[in-house]
């Protein structure tokens, strides 16, 4: 089962799309996939009525994708994650999770341009696993418990702009937070359904040339200890999105001269089990 918003922006609508890839209405449920449903056990509901036969089919041809969960309450992304990362960027690894926070309203749908920002020179991509949280996170007592803290899964595209992040002073959250900096989906894949975290492949392309191939094994710091750190500096709501680091293979990563996204430029992403996103970058 997987959680959808389709619709054009502003008007997505919830569905449901069964293992079969039959879409269902979800709107006799919620009005939304957002923070308060998934507080109410949304997940849960969702796939009881879905097993029951009481959700109507739904007719979604030729509807754009949102993202899969409206706009979050807040974004909370995570550096340096991945070991092979920190090397290709002669960052040293981090003893304590590196946290940064994009804005909200950069989240968009999987299949929307990716925006340049003006006077960009150092727009990047970045194919990270992202965590929907469902219930409140506040002081958890220990890591093992912070997966139960998590709705589901998505692919997330954490875009950045690295002259405004790295060498224009202050913190990173400049370089991340430019107009549709954020592309998620296609889809939220209920927890229950993702049994490891911890062992997806997760791959992205430019223009067709494979530039991110590696597994959420690298991470330095798994999505349960990030949960679990989280919960000790700030309280993580239901809707709240985490992205949690990205593998090498960044442009930033890349010997001089860096291939930056350009005006047209191709983005295709995906993590085992969870979907497929493609952008093409326009100039903002």
């Amino acid at each position: 089962m997987q959680l959808v918003r389709l619709g054009e922006p502003g008007s997505e609508r919830p569905f449901v799309r069964a293992d079969d890839g039959t879409t269902y209405e979800l709107g006799g449920l919620t009005a939304d996939i957002d923070g308060g449903f998934l507080a109410a056990d949304g997940v849960a509901r969702a796939a009881a009525a879905l097993a029951a036969g009481e959700l109507p089919k739904a007719e979604t041809e030729g509807l754009r994708v949102g993202a899969p969960i409206a706009q979050p309450g807040k974004v909370v992304c995570i550096g340096l994650n991945y070991r092979r990362h920190a090397e290709e960027t002669n960052a040293p690894i981090p003893a304590e999770p590196v946290v940064f926070m994009k804005a909200p309203d950069v989240v968009v749908g999987p299949a929307d341009d990716v925006l340049i920002p003006r006077k960009s020179v150092s727009t990047d991509w970045e194919v990270e696993l992202g965590v929907v949280i469902g219930k409140t996170a506040r002081y958890l007592d220990s890591v093992e418990e912070a997966l139960e803290c998590v709705a589901g899964y998505v692919v997330s595209n954490d875009v950045s702009e690295r002259e405004f992040q790295l060498h224009r002073g202050g913190q990173w959250d400049k370089g991340k937070s430019c107009e549709n900096f954020n592309p998620l989906g296609p889809a939220l894949v209920p927890a229950s359904e993702v049994p490891d975290p911890q062992d997806l492949g997760l791959r992205l392309w430019v223009n067709g040339e494979k530039k991110q191939d590696s597994t959420t094994k690298d991470m330095i710091f798994t999505v349960a200890e990030i949960v679990h750190y989280l919960s000790q500096v700030m309280v993580l709501r239901p809707g709240d999105l985490i992205n949690t680091g990205t593998p090498e293979g960044v442009a930033l990563g890349h010997p001089d001269p860096k291939p930056y996204l350009r005006d047209g430029d191709v983005v295709e992403l995906e993590i085992d089990g969870l979907g497929r996103q493609r952008q093409t970058a326009r100039q903002a």
